[in-house]
């Protein structure tokens, strides 16, 4: 059976356990095993902070490279636009491995450009095409894409977790 890795800022929610079953049972509906990062083993008992995060790492690493595919949650986290950067850093490691990435956040609908301008306003706009963020005064990428170009151009993009399981399972031959 093809494994899926599922990336995502889900494992900082208060329920977290529901939201790994919710989506180990999409995959299964589609004939694949869902993978948490929270599966596996139990943390040894004794392990300083820096030990703990090297375990975890170690751990999560390993699960990525075990699976077939990654299914990413790209909701924004922690800020109002971009995705929590962990979700961010397996995405790219699973595209470095030549795995196959499906993303998934009802925001997804409008582009990286709209959402930057809703937060964060629209400034200076020394040139036709470009535009600066009046917050921050960063150039606001906008290639029409719904996520930083790095990610839109290199994983599929959906709506949501179930068009991009089954987008997955299509992918996988499944």
């Amino acid at each position: 059976m093809k494994s899926i890795y599922l990336a995502g800022p889900d494992v900082f929610f208060p329920d977290a356990a529901a939201r790994y079953e919710r989506l180990r049972a999409l995959c299964a509906a589609h004939g694949l095993r869902g993978v948490a990062p929270v599966d596996g083993d139990a943390m040894p008992a004794g392990l300083d902070k820096a030990a703990q995060a090297e375990w975890i790492y170690q751990g999560n690493m390993r699960r990525l490279r075990d699976c077939d595919a990654v299914l990413a949650n790209a909701m924004a986290f922690r800020n109002p636009v971009e995705p929590d950067s962990g979700t961010v850093f397996e995405i790219g490691a699973a595209v470095a491995l030549g795995k196959p990435v499906a993303l998934y956040d009802a925001e997804l609908n409008e582009t990286l450009a709209q959402r930057v301008v809703a937060a964060f306003g629209r400034g200076n706009e020394p040139a036709p095409g470009m535009a600066f963020d009046a917050t921050y005064g960063f150039l606001i990428e906008d290639f029409e894409q719904p996520l930083n170009l790095m990610l839109a151009r290199s994983c599929a993009c959906h709506a949501s977790a179930e068009e991009a399981v089954a987008a997955l399972a299509r992918r996988l031959g499944v």
